[in-house]
């Protein structure tokens, strides 16, 4: 049992707005929420003097492929481990591993990994792991991407219950091109089981309609690996935004979507759009030349491709990302919702996301313009 602490004098990010007061943690918990003029007493706890400092939930990456030199697919727990313990100091406190498509032994070999990992929990400074993903292989051809057309396999229900075993039932979201043969029928079927997300597809607005009425409720990199909106065509991006309880998410380095397209993203669907990284094991590395399921990338000028030119991936991390959409003038409010909040009700998870009594205390403590001064996962600083 650790004593608490009691944060005060700040502006903690409370109910979708900062507010003056502060917190307090306990055995690595939030357990009161207070403004400045109900601060409770400190007998037997310690004290901390945010000293007008802005506080933070920590951030949820729900795509991410790598980090650090290790690639999620591929490398071992220790690369796992590793992986985590670079993105918490940088303020990505859970994360959700994500797979690209594989031969089906290999991703076997990478669910049970993440499973084994997420066992040790997020002790000595590493992000929390909260979920594996599938980016394939229900994918279609005509937009593969990054991915790697010679896995790629229709749907396939046995293959998502070996996944769920090997992975302890982690498994959180199923990318999907829901105009594939027999994309529908999975989805309608096990839709209760798995988060499916549409995405790397080339599906009309009407096939589109269709997955989201069989189960469907997410959109994987939206305006990224589908086809562009038409004014007689709008495609997956349309529907999407017709439908309300639909949510997507973006990646917001600037280089995958212009900065005015990120902007309307966040008018259509507000309060719906998730950022992601995307990042690839390249994130944080020199640049140069990396491997990404058997295919070589070239890192340069801050993002990934293949040898042929086409964009394979990320390289900067969610946090950057967070602040780069703000500074494309998307509210502080709503870019925060996006790495936090939004993340967290997509995968399911309620113990992290937000500043609230009884959930995880993961934090961070930043200037008034979010740059980074102390991160937390459990109520315990990063170093």
């Amino acid at each position: 049992m650790k004593n608490p602490v009691i944060y005060t004098n700040g502006y903690i990010y409370h109910n979708g707005q900062f507010i003056k007061g502060g917190f307090e943690t306990e055995n690595g918990i939030f357990t009161r929420i207070f403004d400045r003029d109900t601060q409770p007493e400190s007998i037997g706890a310690k004290t901390v003097d945010l000293q007008g400092a802005y506080v933070i939930p920590g951030l949820i990456d729900i795509h991410i492929h790598g980090a650090a030199g290790n690639d999620f697919s591929y490398d071992g727990r220790e690369g796992l481990k590793h992986a985590a313990g670079y993105l918490a100091p940088r303020g990505i406190t859970s994360f959700v591993p994500t797979l690209m498509t594989l031969p089906e032994e290999e991703s076997l070999k990478a669910a049970e990994k993440v499973y084994l990992q997420s066992q040790d929990g997020p002790g000595d400074g590493n992000a929390r792991i909260v979920g594996l993903r599938m980016e394939g292989p229900f994918l279609s051809l005509m937009k593969a991407g990054a991915q790697n057309p010679e896995y790629m396999q229709t749907p396939n229900a046995a293959l998502l219950q070996k996944i769920q075993q090997r992975s302890g039932g982690m498994l959180k979201i199923v990318d999907i091109a829901p105009e594939i043969e027999g994309a529908l029928e999975l989805i309608g079927k096990t839709s209760a089981e798995y988060k499916f997300s549409l995405g790397h597809t080339a599906a009309t607005y009407e096939e589109a309609v269709k997955a989201f009425d069989a189960g469907a409720a997410h959109v994987t990199h939206l305006f990224n690996a589908m086809n562009p909106f038409h004014h007689r065509k709008p495609g997956l991006i349309g529907a999407a935004w017709d439908k309300e309880n639909v949510t997507a998410e973006i990646i917001g380095d600037g280089i995958h979507i212009h900065e005015s397209v990120l902007r309307t993203a966040f008018k259509q669907m507000k309060g719906r759009i998730c950022l992601i990284s995307d990042g690839l094991c390249c994130m944080g590395m020199e640049e140069g030349e990396y491997e990404l399921t058997g295919q070589k990338i070239i890192l340069k000028n801050g993002a990934a491709y293949l040898s042929d030119g086409t964009i394979a991936g990320a390289y900067s991390d969610l946090y950057s990302n967070m602040l780069n959409i703000i500074s494309y003038g998307i509210p502080v409010k709503e870019a925060i919702d996006a790495v936090t909040r939004i993340p967290a009700g997509i995968i399911g998870e309620k113990n992290i996301g937000t500043i609230e009594e009884g959930k995880f205390a993961d934090f961070i403590i930043c200037d008034e313009n979010l740059k980074r001064r102390e991160v937390y996962i459990g109520g315990n600083p990063v170093r």
